[in-house]
């Protein structure tokens, strides 16, 4: 199986480069730069407003791992923390922005790290069982208008979709009727949840992937069909996956130009993509750095409390955690 990741992996690592560089080549970048400057005032602030809501939705999974998880921390805490994460996540990867810095944050603000790897547990849930649900019912209701050398790849998809829609189905059949619940994975416990909060994981997820979805339809001419952008994104989502290129980049780009350019030019299509991601990867992550910086403080404001005995108003879990912060501040 290891060998067969790797293949994958080196396979979209020499694929994607070719594809995208055979596709650009022949760009007229004047028609890039004159699309860019066509976006006017208002569809670049609806487009921070997709990006705001999007951003909410996506730290949202955060507490669903509150309720979960049945942690302390506030709402204002969890809220703040996961927006960075996920921001960094985004531009950066997921091993720094959705674990590394995770762990960093939550711990500081008093929470162990079983307690993080539940949280984390919830919100990966959260995000990919929302994909499997929309990704299965556009590929299988065959949604995505392909071009016409891609024929057979829309039966293939179709199967995708029903394969995705069936994964998902059992993850929720499991959450009702399971009768085991818990399983251990190394040193941490993991809880099967309940069937409402599998729910709202799978409507949290949807949501999102939708306006992501979104914001890239608006950026682009009324041709655009929007279950096609939807489709095209989620296939592109899973290459960077597979790559594990940093916010996909080039991938999304390939993978839109590959399938796309036969309705939109390529031109157009390319300053739509650079607006998506100048607006929702770079614009939140400018954000995410000052935030980075105010929940350290925070935390350090906390392990100052924890070390002088003070009671704890931000929410450290127990007196374990803080007896934890207390060492932590003396090892720094």
């Amino acid at each position: 199986m290891t060998w067969l990741k790797r293949g994958v992996t080196l396979f979209f690592f020499i694929v994607i480069p070719v594809l995208l560089f055979n596709m650009i080549k022949n760009v007229e970048w004047q028609e890039v730069k004159d699309a860019l400057q066509s976006y006017s005032l208002p569809t670049l602030l609806a487009g921070a407003g997709i990006t705001l809501v999007s951003y909410l939705v996506f730290s949202s999974y955060d507490l669903l791992g509150r309720y979960y998880t049945g942690h302390k921390l506030k709402v204002t805490q969890v809220l703040p923390t996961a927006f960075v994460c996920y921001a960094f996540n985004l531009n950066l990867g997921a091993w720094v922005g959705g674990i590394a810095l995770r762990y960093r944050l939550y711990s500081r603000l008093g929470l162990s790290v079983a307690t993080v790897t539940r949280v984390l547990s919830i919100s990966l849930l959260a995000n990919w069982v929302g994909y499997m649900i929309l990704a299965g019912s556009v590929f299988s209701l065959r949604l995505m208008e392909l071009p016409e050398n891609w024929a057979i790849g829309t039966t293939t998809l179709q199967l995708i979709g029903f394969a995705l829609l069936a994964v998902s189905l059992a993850y929720l059949l499991a959450c009702r009727f399971s009768s085991k619940r818990t399983w251990k994975w190394r040193d941490h416990e993991i809880e099967l949840p309940s069937l409402r909060l599998a729910l709202m994981q799978a409507t949290l997820g949807a949501v999102n992937w939708s306006l992501m979805a979104a914001l890239i339809y608006m950026l682009l001419p009324e041709e655009a069909f929007f279950p096609s952008i939807l489709g095209i994104l989620m296939v592109s989502s899973i290459a960077g996956v597979v790559t594990h290129i940093p916010a996909g980049l080039g991938v999304l780009e390939a993978v839109f130009l590959a399938l796309l350019q036969h309705q939109i030019p390529a031109g157009t299509l390319l300053a739509a993509l650079i607006g998506y991601r100048a607006i929702y990867f770079l614009f939140p992550l400018s954000i995410a750095l000052i935030m980075y910086l105010v929940i350290e403080k925070r935390a350090k404001t906390l392990r100052k409390q924890a070390g002088t005995d003070e009671p704890d108003p931000q929410g450290a879990e127990s007196s374990d955690d803080v007896a934890r912060l207390r060492t932590q501040d003396q090892r720094a």
